[in-house]
């Protein structure tokens, strides 16, 4: 194929990339922008192993099989509450492919560099080794924390900012002395260095701020390919990886903002987030029981379902979907809140809701219902924590304190689902379990609705 054909197809699947991220604002159009990002995909690897500078061999066409394999079993297998460790893992794979590449670059280099072009090539070099290192280790922490392998709570070494600057520091003098030709010792030891540092920025990052770390991640690895890209001379990589680095970088700005996080303090590994001793909770938790919620539900007439996490571990949104429409035949308002952080992944609970087929309209972002909650005669939380704990407003001293939060608490009724009386992901203790207004309604939430759809009738 000639080099000119490679290029339209490289601007096709380009173009198509750019569609697939511009549907993936809207829910109605994200199942059709997903295709576009699928074929943008499937065209991009045909006219790259069909272009005139691919050597197809036997040993890549078994790894091209073995790898699609792979791949298939674990999208076939993965369940949507593994989904944010899944996206972890394969940016671990991106940013290994980057080092790898890098160093194999080093020690195969191009023919004919000259003056400048050296210089450029071993900054790129340098620079893709780097962010593909820290990108790997961190993802690879990132998923053991979200899988659960990991402690959820920051680990916070003493000065841990100063180790993290003589790590960054470190490696630019290494990176020096790789441009001055001191060896390739000096490119092993700064990517052993951001192995560690990679390593040591996420493990610093607590659970409550784990779904801007997938999202920074994504934008790591973004540009990590990006700086392959330019490495390699491959004009699509550099473009995907552009794009892919920049949406990846936004979403985790609008994120921090709608958690009131200071972006650089969480990229950094949580620099500046110290704080007090948080406020004691007074009180206790009271139970409910399925009949009393369903009686409840029966007389309100205005009802918002929050979903957190724990409908994700239940696969509870079908029960929920149901739910709703009965009660929407009744003649009651039903509508959801979404927290822009709800679950592991950015959108976690929208594609749980779209996948149960719950209507679009009624489920609203946190902006758009936080007023409404005044007025609602009923609000069902179902496994969510940190997202409507009023710890945010009410403690100075709580490590989500400033960021917004659903404010359920102000409902007439709130029904929480939770399995038992554990605190959630990030660990911090939830004020709202202890209101007068509120009451816990423990078991497996998809059990608890299905035992409400049937006492309903």
């Amino acid at each position: 194929m000639s080099f000119n054909l490679v290029t339209a197809l490289y601007i096709a699947a380009s173009v198509l990339f750019i569609l697939a991220l511009g549907g993936l604002s809207n829910q109605e159009k994200a199942k059709r922008a997903v295709w576009f990002g699928i074929a943008g995909m499937a065209i991009a690897v045909f006219g790259t192993m069909a272009g005139p500078e691919a050597a197809i061999t036997g040993w890549l066409l078994v790894m091209l099989a073995v790898g699609a394999v792979i791949g298939t079993i674990v999208a076939i297998r993965v369940e949507m509450t593994g989904m944010p460790q899944l996206v972890a893992a394969l940016h671990s794979f991106v940013g290994l492919a980057a080092v790898f590449i890098g160093i194999g670059s080093e020690l195969d280099p191009p023919k004919g560099l000259q003056g400048a072009e050296i210089i450029i090539h071993e900054t790129e070099i340098f620079i893709g080794v780097f962010i593909g290192a820290v990108t790997t280790t961190g993802s690879v922490v990132a998923f053991g924390k979200l899988a659960g392998w990991l402690d959820g709570k920051p680990l916070t070494l003493p000065g841990r900012n100063f180790l993290n600057l003589i790590a960054v520091l470190a490696c630019l003098v290494l990176g020096w002395m790789y441009l001055n030709h001191a060896g390739i010792w000096t490119l092993y030891l700064m990517t052993a260095i951001a192995f560690v540092f990679g390593a040591h920025l996420v493990l610093a990052i607590g659970g409550a701020d784990m779904p801007v770390v997938v999202s920074m991640l994504n934008s790591y690895s973004g540009w990590a390919a990006a700086a392959t890209g330019f490495l390699l001379g491959n004009d699509l990589l550099i473009v995907t990886g552009a794009l892919v680095g920049a949406s990846g970088a936004i979403l985790s700005y609008i994120m921090c903002r709608a958690m009131n996080r200071n972006f650089l303090s969480v990229i950094l590994g949580g620099w500046g987030t110290e704080t007090g001793p948080a406020q004691e909770v007074e009180g206790e938790m009271i139970a409910t029981d399925v009949p009393s919620v369903a009686a409840d539900l029966a007389e309100a007439d205005d009802i918002i379902i929050v979903p957190g996490y724990g409908m994700a571990v239940a696969q509870a949104q079908s029960s929920v979907s149901e739910l709703t429409r009965r009660l929407r035949d009744k003649g009651k308002q039903v509508r959801f809140a979404i927290h822009p952080v709800a679950g592991r992944l950015p959108g976690h609970m929208n594609v749980l809701l779209a996948e149960a087929k719950v209507p679009y309209d009624i489920v609203l972002e946190m902006d758009e219902i936080n007023a409404d909650f005044p007025n609602a005669d009923m609000v069902i939380i179902l496994g969510a924590n940190d997202i409507v704990n009023p710890a945010a407003q009410e403690d100075p001293n709580s490590p989500i304190a400033g960021m917004p939060v659903l404010e359920v608490w102000k409902a007439k009724q709130v029904i929480i689902s939770k399995r038992g009386q554990g605190r959630g992901y990030s660990g911090i203790e939830n004020p709202l379990f202890f209101k007068d207004n509120s009451r816990m309604l423990y078991g497996d939430a998809k059990a608890s609705l299905d035992q409400i759809l049937s006492a309903l009738g």
